[in-house]
């Protein structure tokens, strides 16, 4: 036995012995004594528990904030908020006698007896979220309500108020400050080196945060979020309060996931829940699941809700398709334990199996009728198909060649994926082939191709070049307005217009041109986009504009007479009390401001107006389009009512918008074919004029205007309410087909 012993001792030193050491090891028989641990260690450990990353110190505090019924919430993160993480709100504040607990654990105003957790209704409850980041980083809370004549600042280490500089007094500090709270986080981990260094991407940790920032942004309604890296001037999140939940979603996860997002709401008086939300149908599938999960307005994860929703969508997606889907699930409180996580990630409720199944059954109806209601029209082969290819890609075929040798292998060429082509040349193919012949005298598409790459006679103008410098706008009202162009701008849709390719005009009555943007086919509105363009190059070009002079000069009053004519026969239709004006008073008054305005209009505008009365010339904006000079009259008119004459800004800006109407085209009949539009006996009782125009107006869009958008044009947020509408996209074609 003494053998086995010395044996059994000396084997603590042999390679599968522990890590600890003989020398050290105490008697085994006599049982270690329990110790409580130091309080550091168990606010150490508890923080370690709660924060386990940047991201999850930013939830605890956007929570916070939330609670604090803050409409506005700023984030600021430096080295992915290792460095530094900074949320200010505007919340209701925190009192300056609360203070010296805030940062202890267990302290919280949402909480007072353990029944009050069945009722909760706040994001936190536990008060440990502050505690256990003063343990581990520096902390800074800056603080005022509304009854404070002042903000307050304070300063934590160890859930304790501590001086900012030995010496000093560690009470919170008077400062100015606005309404609501600052909470600052410096250098997270500093005494826990070896979770520090677990991260070694900072961008890695700032992505997780913008993650989490968008996440808060699309459920809190009603709250503006916004979110940029320390020193940088744009920000990577900014949505604004007023921003609905579906312009939340396209301004944080793009436009490509709210254009196939349906709505959906249930609920069960039975299960005591209501659920709503927005999923992608059909039409739209990534590589990876997201789900934005709220249950009672609390950010969590579910592996069960997970695997349902992707059980669900199997049915209706390709091969490795995924969906997207923001749920907010309410609960009876009574029925949900929100206690089961230190970060509140995960909780429990009763009757989970069927609160998810009568959610996935709902969705599931959702995308079956979307489904079942969508129909393409489709054509087994398209005039001119083999054309279709590239030429780069039939001349390899053509040249490639054919070995006899019966152990030679035949060279075919490598086809692209279809869903992926996209038309880069405009001249292989026009619209009108597409369409059928309007009756024997309608010309062939090359004949049309060949007509259209060549100026209309009746629009050949001749153009002067003068001497003269441009000169540099100086003006603030001018750079305040174009300033405000740029702030509106869509980016997306800029960027569409930048890269299109013109198809073709659809229909001169309604205004409507067909643009290709990669694989997807847009119909566009090209009196809107003319109405954008005309009054950004007015603000672009301002004071520097060409000129389009009448010789000999036009009377003022007389078109100003023939406007207020036409003007009192409109609203004499309309029987109205106050449609009865006098023509002749209405000229004057309009003549006489226009008179004594002449410089002004002549050296900013280039509309040039003689003493006595006579046109003698108006701005010029772009070379190859002249408007429609039949709106001319009007357009005059216009300017004396609709233009700001008191105030500079506002007078330039209702100036060029005048400005920018005259030059949109005019509502021009239907063609010949469309719906709506003169049959083809009609059309040659059709007036000459009318058919000169709208070939010149066809022509001024494919040749002078679309290329001018590419170039130049900045797309606002307004063309997304009714200017723009993707009518066919080719992957989402493929992706039914391949169901099919």
């Amino acid at each position: 036995m003494s053998d086995k012993g010395d044996a059994m001792d000396l084997d603590v030193d042999g390679p599968r012995g522990a890590k600890r050491k003989a020398e050290v090891l105490e008697d085994t028989t006599t049982p270690r004594r329990i110790k409580l641990l130091d309080q550091d260690v168990v606010n150490k450990i508890a923080a370690g528990e709660i924060i386990v990353a940047p991201v999850h110190a930013l939830k605890e505090l956007i929570e916070n904030a939330v609670d604090a019924g803050s409409t506005s919430l700023e984030v600021l993160v430096k080295d992915g908020g290792l460095k530094l993480l900074q949320i200010t709100d505007n919340g209701c504040g925190i009192d300056k006698d609360d203070l010296p607990i805030l940062c202890e654990r267990f302290t919280t105003s949402k909480l007072q007896k353990f029944e009050d957790l069945q009722s909760i209704a706040t994001y936190g409850f536990r008060g440990e979220a502050l505690a256990s980041i003063s343990h581990i980083a520096h902390l800074t809370v800056t603080t005022k309500t509304r009854e404070s004549n002042c903000a307050w600042r304070a300063y934590y280490e160890s859930g304790k108020l501590a001086p900012t500089k030995p010496g000093q007094s560690p009470d919170p500090k008077p400062v100015a400050g606005r309404q609501g709270t600052q909470i600052t986080v410096e250098d997270l981990f500093y005494n826990v080196p070896t979770r520090r260094r677990a991260f070694r991407s900072t961008s890695d940790e700032y992505n997780k945060i913008i993650d989490m920032v968008g996440r808060y942004a699309i459920h809190c309604s009603n709250v503006a979020f916004s979110c940029k890296k320390h020193g940088e001037s744009s920000t990577s999140i900014a949505v604004q309060a007023n921003a609905s939940c579906l312009d939340r979603i396209r301004q944080i996860y793009g436009a490509s996931v709210a254009n196939e997002l349906t709505e959906f709401a249930t609920s069960d008086d039975r299960w005591a829940f209501r659920a709503k939300g927005l999923a992608t149908n059909a039409n739209y599938s990534t590589k990876k699941t997201t789900i934005l999960l709220f249950i009672n307005h609390r950010c969590v994860e579910s592996s069960n809700i997970r695997k349902a929703i992707e059980q669900t969508y199997s049915s209706f997606l390709p091969k490795n398709g995924h969906p997207f889907v923001y749920l907010s699930l309410e609960i009876d409180p009574h029925r949900v334990d929100v206690n089961v996580h230190p970060t509140k990630r995960e909780v429990n409720f009763l009757n989970e199996d069927e609160i998810i199944q009568a959610i996935c059954e709902h969705i599931r109806s959702k995308l079956a009728s979307v489904d079942a209601s969508r129909t393409f029209l489709t054509q087994s082969l398209l005039p001119g198909s083999a054309r279709s290819a590239p030429e780069s890609q039939q001349q390899e075929a053509a040249s490639a060649p054919l070995k006899t040798n019966t152990g030679a292998t035949r060279r075919t060429p490598v086809r692209p994926n279809e869903n992926n082509l996209v038309r880069t040349d405009t001249n292989l193919r026009k619209i009108t082939s597409m369409l059928p012949p309007a009756g024997a005298t309608t010309r062939s598409s090359a004949a049309t191709d060949s007509h259209m790459a060549h100026r209309p006679d009746t629009e050949m103008i001749e153009y002067k070049t003068v001497d003269r410098e441009a000169t540099a706008c100086r003006l603030i009202s001018v750079r305040e307005l174009r300033a405000a162009v740029r702030e509106d701008m869509h980016h997306e849709l800029t960027e569409i217009f930048a890269n299109h390719t013109f198809v073709g005009v659809v229909d001169e009555c309604r205004r409507l041109a067909a643009i290709q943007g990669g694989v997807k086919l847009y119909l566009v509105d090209y009196g809107r986009l003319c109405f954008e363009y005309f009054y950004q190059l007015g603000l672009t070009d301002f004071g520097n504009f060409g000129v389009i002079q009448f010789s000999p000069p036009l009377d003022l009053r007389e078109l100003l007479s023939l406007a207020a004519e036409q003007e009192k026969r409109a609203s004499g239709d309309g029987k109205g009390e106050d449609d009865d004006f006098d023509v002749s008073e209405i000229v004057e008054l309009v003549a006489d401001q226009l008179i004594e305005r002449r410089e002004m209009l002549l050296e900013y505008f280039s509309l040039e107006i003689s003493p006595t009365g006579e046109l003698l010339s108006i701005p010029l904006l772009i070379k190859g389009y002249t408007p429609a000079i039949a709106k001319l009259p009007r357009f005059l008119l216009q300017l004396g009512p609709h233009v700001n004459w008191t105030e500079e800004k506002a007078c330039f800006e209702t100036f060029l918008k005048e400005l920018a109407s005259f030059y949109v085209p005019e509502q021009l009949p239907a063609s010949p074919g469309v719906e709506g539009g003169p049959s083809s006996e009609e059309e040659t009782d059709v007036d000459d004029d009318i058919k000169a125009r709208r070939s010149q107006v066809r022509w001024a869009l494919e040749h002078v205007l679309f290329p001018a958008f590419k170039a130049r044009l900045v797309a606002t947020k307004s063309l997304m309410q009714g200017g723009i509408l993707e009518v066919a996209d080719l992957k989402g074609l493929y992706r039914i087909f391949e169901r099919c």
